[in-house]
């Protein structure tokens, strides 16, 4: 075992309570030691609420160890239905009770039949899974075990869809549900629900009455989708509209969907002459409004042959990230911006063959870790103009002085913006593209900012990860390295030392330097 100071995907019992924390009504018990219980803090900064986290921790100290848990969480769980009257109480385990051994669901079966509420145990091994496992687990438990109490039969009048996968604390999810709701509000597809994020746990009965299911990112809400159409018949759509392409590409699967299900509700050979008709319809109206939507509500189509974009041509970039969002990015990057992306990974290693079947013609390398030291020393290596990864990934570009655009979880309260920013659709597509111009530093900006004074006069930042600084710059060395042009300084100073570490050098002077370039020249 290892001490992790970086995680890319929390524990599972935080994937836990972020679905549980999304549904109204809902009341998560979480059976843990004094200082797990950091996600009822983390939750009201980041999303800004208003209430309380429904989050009660049960915890585990010196007491519960000498006499067991039973009486504690069994008293809470009827504590806290008494007091918030919750539709259900979701008992979470962690890796904690999971040392203890105990029978968690001999718990729950003990307080059922003291409560009103409905009370289940989440049905996750958080030794085996990440937090992002665990709450797509977690949401197929609690769809599964409403449905199995009852369930509608009948079919929306209207083509309707579930969205799948919108919860509390994703990256961008609230301002991309909103964009997906516009798109198919102008294809005239009612929204039948939004799980798990402000719905009721007493409506998931309705969940049967949508056309098919709509599942933004494969990360959470697929083994819902999976479960739905294997036991009740609902098709599912998991693409992700991100980018002019796929979203075009969702919207037509949309259309599909919608005219498959047209064809299987004819009741006769009449009606499907009528079904067919209407469905030739459906192609031409969806393929009106990609055309329409393309041209007129995004701007990234005009602006990739615009001569700003032309000037990202060529350019490298490294893309790293959850396996949705960093397939869609390199894509996005290669296919309609022509930017070279030198490395595409993912943390998402349960993914990693569905990621390297995406990005596969995209990118010169695949990377899967969950070490962010790698991901660190590979930027370091390939020296990309702009990274488009994590907040970790932008602290490492803030130390390398590389630009790096946020492009998915996890990330930090300035990725929770009140403004409306998504990621998805055609609104989706402007903010990329701003993102993506934003992120890349042009040849001449730093040039010009120091022959005005700008910002970026500072002194010189080392290109080494590493803690060991092994070379010494002599003053009048360091000065002859203010002299050079900002947007090449880096580099230079990079390849300088490299060039003095090789010859076993300790202090690097202008000779040095010179020296250095003649064998970069040399090598060329």
């Amino acid at each position: 075992m290892k001490l992790a100071y970086w995680m890319y995907a929390g524990p599972a019992h935080i994937g836990t309570l972020r679905v549980a924390s999304s549904f109204k009504n809902v009341h998560a018990i979480m059976h843990a030691p004094l200082g797990d219980d950091y996600f009822n803090v983390m939750r009201s900064m980041l999303e800004r609420e208003r209430d309380f986290t429904p989050v009660t921790a049960s915890i585990v100290d010196r007491h519960v160890l000498a006499r067991g848990s039973q009486e504690k969480v069994v008293e809470n769980i009827m504590r806290k239905d008494q007091q918030e009257k919750p539709d259900l109480i979701l008992l979470t385990p962690t890796c904690t009770s999971s040392i203890l051994q105990e029978d968690l669901q001999n718990f729950v079966e003990r307080a059922t039949s003291n409560t009103h509420s409905d009370i289940l145990l989440a049905d996750v091994n958080h030794y085996r899974v990440n937090e992002f496992q665990a709450a797509d687990r977690t949401l197929e438990q609690i769809i599964a075990f409403y449905l199995e109490k009852k369930f509608e039969t009948q079919k929306t009048e209207k083509p309707s869809a579930n969205i799948l996968g919108i919860f509390t604390l994703g990256f961008h999810h609230q301002h991309d549900c909103r964009e997906i709701f516009r798109v198919l509000k102008d294809l005239d597809i009612e929204i039948n629900q939004i799980i798990p994020e402000g719905s009721l746990v007493t409506n998931l009965k309705n969940i049967t009455k949508a056309w098919f299911n709509i599942v933004p990112y494969r990360e959470i809400g697929l083994m819902a989708a999976v479960f739905l159409e294997k036991k009740y018949n609902i098709p599912y759509i998991a693409q992700t509209p991100m980018g002019l392409v796929q979203t075009a590409s969702w919207i037509r699967q949309i259309c599909n969907v919608v005219n498959d299900s047209l064809r299987e509700f004819a009741q006769d050979h009449l009606h499907l002459r009528e079904v067919e008709a209407e469905a030739e319809n459906n192609k031409k109206k969806y393929e009106k409004y990609i055309d329409q939507q393309t041209r007129f509500v995004s701007q990234a189509a005009w602006f990739s042959r615009s001569i700003d974009c032309q000037n990202l041509t060529g350019k490298k970039a490294l893309v790293f990230g959850d396996a949705t969002h960093s397939a869609a990015m390199t894509k996005i990057l290669v296919r309609e911006m022509g930017i070279n992306v030198c490395c595409a990974g993912t943390y998402c290693q349960q993914d990693a063959d569905w990621f390297r079947e995406q990005v596969q013609g995209f990118c010169e390398q695949v990377l899967i870790t969950e070490d962010h030291t790698q991901v660190g020393n590979l930027i370091a290596k390939l020296e990309p103009a702009a990274i488009f990864g994590t907040q970790m990934e932008r602290h490492v570009g803030k130390r390398l002085d590389i630009p790096c655009g946020v492009i998915s979880a996890p990330i930090h309260i300035q990725n929770f913006p009140l403004s409306y920013r998504p990621f998805l659709g055609y609104e989706g597509t402007n903010q990329i593209a701003d993102l993506v111009y934003n992120s890349f530093t042009l040849g001449m900006e730093d040039h010009l900012l120091e022959i005005f004074g700008g910002h970026d006069v500072k002194t010189v930042i080392t290109k080494n990860l590493s803690t060991d600084q092994d070379l010494i710059w002599s003053s009048s060395a360091q000065t002859e390295l203010q002299k050079i042009p900002g947007f090449v300084r880096n580099r230079i100073k990079r390849n300088t030392e490299k060039f003095a570490r090789s010859q076993k050098i300790q202090e690097i002077t202008v000779e040095i330097m010179y020296a250095a370039k003649e064998a970069a020249e040399t090598a060329s």
